[in-house]
């Protein structure tokens, strides 16, 4: 009988680890069937920030919805393929798997027009951020305020000029003391002196006066000649600030941070601002795209409701513009951002740490023509620009920048 109740024990126990044995080599098969191809990942991580996933999903955490880190070991491929597609549709059957997610995050995810490979590209990107986590960086030391003032003004920047200005008087107060000292000397040798007619012993016992001194012709022009330049050096700088918003940060008529959308959840620029690849303006996002995501996130919130109200009267938000050239210059968002492959935050500063949009840069003329001469051009694989380049090196050793292209031609920007 002893030996009945082993033999079940036992074979309970090679049942127990056949099936965890079994169920591990399915998770790592399931594993094995993503992509790990350079080519097929890379189109993952572009449909993944096109379809915006980033919005509700990291890789390795919670946001508004689960992690994606190791989704293809819980659950099987072909299910991962219909829920993606329509996850509504799942929890009305009543997916016990769909139902469970829909209970732990009170929330359906919006249809995705994706097709299985498309969706396997997204697994790829997925699991390749999973195993290579990407390396923090050392933060860059940043820009010290002189350096700003140095690219942003063209002229001697206010703490150069007030430091100049300090050394003068200090200077001037220096020989004056000096001055001081010499006379005293002088004055005190002579006094010994006894052959000195009465006209010299006259100077000599001359006593100093203060008023005298100030009121003197030097002592008056040197200080008109301070007065002057210090009203001459505060109406140049009040001439350059004309016109010059930086810093600018008005309240918005709806609480949009960009600290949330775009570094939180990591929201692509593009995904709002439609334009900026294609067009001269970034536009600013119609109704449309914020409900793309709020038809169903945070739809009690007092600032959403702002959002159901426009879409209802069809009357459109009234958003403060923050940047803002003179109808006489002329810039093209698709340019810089296609062509010359410029990030965002070159011109609008670290806007994913921005709660409240502000103006980072002074976009003056000199700023602009600055950037022009510093910045090199990337003609790697660009055929337009061989024989350019082929110029360029033939009568110059440093690499080809935009000024060499006509980048600080007046009609660029100004026709």
């Amino acid at each position: 009988m002893l030996s009945k109740k082993l033999l079940v024990r036992f074979a309970t126990a090679c049942l127990f680890v056949c099936c965890f044995v079994f169920s591990g080599q399915d998770a790592l098969a399931q594993r094995d069937k993503i992509p790990t191809d350079e080519a097929i990942i890379k189109n993952g991580e572009s449909l993944y920030k096109e379809y915006i996933c980033n919005s509700c999903h990291a890789i390795d955490k919670k946001l508004v919805g689960p992690a994606l880190a190791g989704v293809y070991d819980r659950h099987d491929l072909d299910w991962i393929y219909s829920f993606v597609k329509s996850p509504g549709r799942m929890i009305d059957e009543g997916d016990p798997q769909a139902v469970a997610l829909f209970k732990e995050y009170n929330m359906v995810m919006p249809n995705q027009d994706l097709n299985n490979d498309q969706i396997l590209a997204m697994l790829a990107y997925v699991r390749d951020a999973e195993e290579n986590p990407p390396v923090t960086a050392a933060p860059a030391a940043e820009a010290t305020t002189d350096d700003a003032g140095t690219a942003q003004s063209g002229g001697i920047p206010t703490e150069y000029f007030n430091v100049i200005m300090v050394t003068l008087i200090v200077v001037l107060v220096l020989l004056l003391v000096v001055l001081v000292i010499i006379i005293n000397f002088v004055s005190r040798y002579l006094k010994d002196k006894k052959d000195l007619s009465s006209e010299e012993k006259e100077i000599v016992n001359e006593k100093f006066s203060i008023t005298s001194f100030l009121k003197s012709p030097t002592v008056i022009g040197i200080v008109t000649f301070l007065v002057v330049t210090l009203a001459a050096k505060n109406v140049i700088d009040g001439l350059y600030t004309i016109g010059i918003q930086q810093g600018y940060a008005p309240t918005q008529p709806i609480a949009f941070s960009h600290e949330l959308h775009a570094g939180l959840y990591e929201i692509d620029c593009q995904y709002c601002h439609t334009g900026v690849e294609i067009a001269k303006n970034a536009n600013i996002p119609s109704v449309n795209i914020c409900m793309n995501c709020h038809s169903s996130i945070k739809t009690d919130s007092p600032e959403i409701q702002k959002l159901y109200t426009a879409q209802d009267t069809g009357v459109p938000i009234e958003w403060v513009r923050v940047h803002n050239l003179p109808d006489l210059s002329y810039f093209n968002h698709a340019q810089h951002v296609t062509v010359g492959e410029i990030e965002c935050q070159t011109c609008h500063g670290e806007i994913q740490e921005m709660e409240v949009v502000q103006q980072f840069a002074p976009l003056t003329m000199g700023w602009c023509i600055d950037c022009h001469r510093n910045t090199e051009l990337n003609t790697q694989g660009n055929g337009y620009y061989d024989k350019l380049v082929e110029m360029h090196n033939a009568t110059s050793k440093t690499p080809m920048k935009v000024a060499d292209i006509g980048g600080l031609e007046c009609a660029k920007c100004h026709y």
